[in-house]
């Protein structure tokens, strides 16, 4: 200590002198950079992998669509508080009912979005449930092209009751942003999804294009068997396609090697895929407790947690650090070696 009471330089290291002092200060910057940024990248490689910060309120209704004679149930999870939240209809799988597909509808609502699952009858659990020989019922009813044409029109129908329920006193008044749609399904579900933003399909190519949907979501979708490499010329919305390595039909006869097929045809707009090693059909699901849950399945449903809702952030609310980790790598830092993350871009 000098004698003002001072540390010198000299003393305070120790004999030291003052190059050596900022060679160790910036070592420990270096060090201290070094840990904040790996800190962040942990963080950013668990892009809302756990629920979000909304409360969400769940509740059914059953619309009559009269036009059609047909009625449209539904299973609505939604963020319940005050605010504007963009919307994503989902679409089951054949045999599946509103009440699946809840570990997503209800992690997507808790960040921040209208969920609107909805059950297409013709192609729903009635065509199995309480019935011998359930799994003729359900190749039935995939072979009859009428729920594939009906099924689309249930999606447009939906839209126009929610654009009534916007306005409407009740749970969903002045919470829903009609301008900010999404949609998502599973299997035939994908089907359904694809062929809403303007897949073809079918000996006539029949066509269906809803335009209020902005970015859609397709897990295991099946692939067109007739004139499949021109059937995704008319879609013009960034998809995001999710399959798995294990990914066969149920039902139908496309393989884990073809569900590719819809990202590497679709050229009219950003598209996404993941391939999850060892990834089957139903891991998709959520699995029913009939099925029961795999070792690995915990980990996949995180990985689909996390980068769909990446996707809608994106795609629906314009987040830039949300398309910033699903496209530059925080994503594939997450994956690591529990499958393969392609983008491909609009051509």
């Amino acid at each position: 200590m000098d004698k003002k009471g001072f540390f010198t330089v000299t003393g305070f290291l120790g004999g030291g002198s003052l190059d050596v002092m900022t060679r160790s200060l910036n070592k420990i910057w270096v060090w201290l950079l070094l840990t904040a940024l790996a800190t962040s990248h942990a963080r950013a490689a668990e892009y809302k992998k756990t629920a979000g910060p909304f409360e969400v309120g769940v509740f059914k209704a059953a619309w009559q669509d009269t036009n059609r004679t047909r009625e449209l149930p539904v299973k609505i999870y939604y963020p319940n508080t005050n605010g504007l939240f963009p919307v994503i209809i989902f679409s089951h799988g054949l045999g599946g009912s509103r009440d699946g597909y809840e570990y997503v509808g209800r992690h997507w609502a808790s960040h921040g979005y209208v969920c609107v699952h909805l059950q297409h009858a013709g192609s729903d659990d009635g065509v199995w449930r309480g019935k011998a020989g359930g799994m003729a019922g359900m190749r039935a009813a995939a072979a009859d092209p009428r729920n594939a044409i009906a099924r689309p029109v249930d999606v447009t129908f939906a839209l126009d009751q929610l654009a009534k329920l916007a306005v409407e006193p009740g749970p969903l008044e002045k919470h829903l942003d009609t301008n900010r749609i999404g949609m998502a399904g599973h299997s035939f579900g994908a089907n359904t999804t694809l062929t809403t933003v303007g897949q073809r399909f079918g000996v006539a190519e029949y066509k269906y294009q809803e335009p209020r949907i902005k970015a859609a979501i397709a897990m295991s979708a099946p692939v067109p068997r007739l004139n499949a490499e021109r059937s995704y010329d008319r879609i013009t919305v960034p998809v995001y396609h999710l399959t798995g390595t294990k990914d066969d039909s149920p039902i139908g006869d496309t393989k884990p090697e073809q569900r590719r097929f819809p990202f590497d045809h679709i050229t009219g707009a950003d598209q996404y895929l993941l391939i999850l090693a060892g990834g089957d059909h139903m891991v998709f699901s959520g699995r029913s407790g009939l099925l029961g849950l795999r070792s690995k399945d915990a980990v996949f449903h995180e990985l689909i947690l996390m980068s769909t809702t990446a996707f809608w952030d994106a795609h629906l609310k314009g987040d830039a650090a949300a398309k910033q980790w699903i496209e530059d790598g925080g994503f594939k830092s997450a994956l690591g070696e529990e499958g393969t993350f392609e983008i491909k871009r609009r051509q």
